[in-house]
């Protein structure tokens, strides 16, 4: 009798709906939570068709679906469970996840149905799809503001480019233009990283692919944006003459080491970051600051411009009078002719197509290494890899 008083105990006290039935389908008991859900009193449902508790649709199929699971024994919900439908007192329908197990008791065959109420998750889902859609309009909307203003902004260079006067009302131009888009875009950017990345941790409960997709466009979205202000902010303390180089010694080998590992998180699939040093010595003197942005850079092109499984070479090394940092790709390399154009601002081979970019990297990466007192070189031929190379002094 105590193991009895314990299991209705139990049962009673479930916060998920048990109900039973026999072999016809005729409700024998229904706990407090399950009543409570489909609205109806212990007496209303007890001696009752489960089909009672389902939509039309469903009705019909319930005693067919038992008459042929009792003579063919092949489950359709019974031992498996699935996401279903069931109907209030009221007539109002909600999604139900429901596990039903088969029981032998006393020589009779009884179902037992477990019923977790999904109305909740199914709402919150939806909202969170709603949410993920709105956001994806508004990054998408700040992008094409972006571009435009980006686009507004070479055509006006265009145009005063052969006037001393009209290059100065360029400068005042584009000094508006990064003053805004630091205080207008960043803000919003800051807050959709933020939302997106509260989206996709709410949204591993419900392991919705669609919800992933978008969020992740929204993310590479806001990446994009980012690095095309990072890159105009950059360009603008250059021009404005902020930007001076700071000698430190520095460990090159340790210093390679860790953007080599920074930058392998943010390569494509099994694309490989491999670094190497050649020489006995680690020490040199140059701006770190300025250095890692130009390793960054060019790291970061090779990973842009190169296919996913392939290799990026990252090496040092060290001689009596100098050092040098070289990164290789076998990427889309660039076209012959355009090479003479390669550090100049807004410049974009012509192969490059859709893939994103200011044309604004390596004409900061040229301007930095000047800053050092140091030299760059490449070499590049299309569809078959850039290698280039900084080469610096080695002080004392």
């Amino acid at each position: 009798m105590e193991r009895h008083a314990l299991l209705k105990a139990i049962v009673d006290n479930a916060i998920d709906g048990i109900i039973t039935i026999d072999d016809k389908g005729i409700i024998e008991s229904i706990n407090p939570s399950a009543c409570k859900l489909f609205g109806y009193q212990l007496e209303e449902v007890i001696g009752k068709n489960i089909s009672s508790l389902m939509p039309e649709d469903y009705k019909s199929q319930h005693d067919g679906y038992l008459h042929r699971y009792k003579k063919t024994k092949k489950a359709h919900i019974i031992g498996i469970g699935r996401e279903v439908t069931g109907q209030k007192k009221g007539g109002d329908v909600f999604p139900f996840r429901l596990a039903v197990s088969e029981v032998q008791y006393e020589g009779r065959l009884i179902y037992a149905g477990f019923i977790h109420d999904l109305t909740q998750q199914k709402t919150a889902e939806e909202q969170l799809v709603v949410y993920t859609n709105k956001l994806e309009v508004l990054v998408e909307d700040r992008t094409l503001e972006l571009q435009s203003l980006i686009k507004q902004m070479q055509q006006a260079k265009e145009e005063v480019s052969q006037s001393l006067e009209k290059e100065r009302e360029l400068n005042q131009l584009k000094s508006r233009f990064v003053s805004m888009a630091s205080h207008e875009f960043r803000t919003p950017l800051s807050s959709i990283q933020l939302s997106a990345s509260l989206i996709d941790k709410y949204s591993q409960d419900y392991n919705n692919p669609n919800i992933n997709k978008h969020v992740n466009r929204i993310k590479t979205g806001i990446g994009n944006l980012t690095t095309i202000l990072n890159d105009f902010l950059s360009l603008e303390r250059l021009e404005t003459g902020v930007v001076a180089a700071n000698f430190e010694e520095i460990d090159l080998v340790k210093f390679a080491e860790e953007i080599a590992e920074e930058m392998q998180l943010v390569a494509k699939q099994n694309q490989n970051i491999i670094y190497q040093h050649t020489g006995t010595k680690s020490l040199v003197y140059a701006d770190a600051n300025l250095l890692k942005n130009c390793i960054i850079n060019l790291i970061a092109n090779a990973i842009k411009y190169s296919g996913e499984d392939t290799f990026i070479e990252f090496n040092t090394e060290i001689t009596e009078d100098k050092f040098e940092l070289i990164v290789k790709d076998n990427g889309i390399g660039i076209p012959l002719t355009e090479q003479k154009h390669l550090f100049e601002a807004f410049f974009r081979a012509h192969n490059t197509g859709s893939i994103p970019g200011t044309g604004l990297g390596l004409n900061i990466v040229d301007r930095y290494i000047k800053l050092m007192k140091g030299s760059i070189a490449f070499k590049s031929q299309e569809n078959k890899g850039t290698t280039f190379t900084l080469i610096f002094d080695k002080q004392s």
